[in-house]
């Protein structure tokens, strides 16, 4: 809603990963957001997923928000990243 993309799961196998296809998948993530005329773009993510959080900022998203949460049976920092498109 809101015209906001969600960029709900993406994994990359452990085999494939420092190939760029993690890069690459973002990048057509928000692609497809732009082309779909969606206004921003947002996730959730872990801070403990440096790679991760890595790709999402040289992409041009930023953190908008904190949070600590027990949803995978321990205390986990979550985040919210958002780029406007």
């Amino acid at each position: 809603g809101e015209n906001v993309a969600n960029l709900r799961h993406l994994y990359v196998e452990p085999w494939a990963r420092g190939l760029g296809i993690g890069q690459a998948l973002v990048a057509e993530c928000i692609a497809f957001a732009r082309a779909a005329g969606y206004a921003r773009m947002q996730l959730w993510t872990h801070s403990v997923l440096l790679s991760a959080r890595r790709i999402y900022a040289a992409a041009g998203m930023h953190v908008v928000k904190t949070e600590v949460h027990h949803a995978f049976g321990k205390p986990e920092e979550g985040e919210i990243w958002e780029m406007t498109l």
